[in-house]
């Protein structure tokens, strides 16, 4: 992220701290975690996107490739890629807000995104 102005045509997203405690299996708190969430739900098609792209499958296509690949005894491998999405570039020119709680006294209170974060369509 870098501090500038919102081209024109173009308006800043907002953006808000999701914060969550995370609990060990004794109900002892493990840590506490908060993270930047863009506010994508307000984004316009045609305005801050052009097209979106979600590799998400149903239930019913995963179980079909399994039974597929038990029948014919190939190996199968689990990769658990949640967050891979997090570090891609951004194809699209998006400004946000800056976060609650920022204090900045030379900034215009907008920030271009290099990369994607958290709820970015």
């Amino acid at each position: 992220m870098g501090g500038s102005e919102a081209s024109p045509g173009k308006r800043p997203l907002g953006c808000k701290w999701v914060s969550r405690v995370k609990y060990n299996s004794d109900d002892t708190v493990h840590r506490y975690k908060a993270r930047l969430m863009i506010r994508g739900d307000h984004q316009e098609e045609g305005i801050d996107y052009t097209e979106t792209f979600a590799p998400v499958t149903r239930m019913t296509s995963v179980r079909c490739f399994l039974s597929v690949a038990v029948a014919k005894g190939l190996a199968l491998h689990q990769l658990d890629v949640n967050n891979a999405f997090l570090h891609g570039d951004l194809h699209e020119e998006v400004h946000m807000s800056m976060p609650p709680g920022f204090k900045a006294s030379n900034s215009s209170g907008v920030c271009k995104l290099n990369k994607s974060l958290y709820g970015l369509t």
